[in-house]
């Protein structure tokens, strides 16, 4: 993904509110499901992470792998992450 493209999605993050919430027990199956489902019906999702002492940088490059989307960005506590839906009905943020 080109430097252009991520800077729109980052833009566009800014007014999402978070849609999943990372707690203590960290990335178990059932945040990564729900990070799955929240990708394929809004394509960019924004995610909090509630640990303090976390590298968010690697947590949101561990993310990204295990949903096969692609990184955006880490500000604070705040990850953000994005995938084109391949879910008929769905608005595409960028047009293909």
């Amino acid at each position: 993904m080109d430097s252009k493209t991520r800077s729109k999605l980052r833009s566009l993050a800014t007014n999402v509110r978070p849609n999943v919430i990372i707690g203590k027990e960290m990335l178990t199956e059932n945040v990564i499901n729900q990070i799955n489902a929240e990708l394929e019906s809004h394509e960019l999702v924004k995610i909090s992470v509630l640990e303090n002492d976390v590298d968010y940088k690697k947590l949101l490059s561990e993310i990204a792998l295990k949903t096969n989307s692609e990184p955006i960005c880490s500000i604070g506590k705040k990850l953000v992450v994005y995938k084109v839906s391949t879910k008929k009905g769905v608005k595409h943020i960028l047009e293909v």
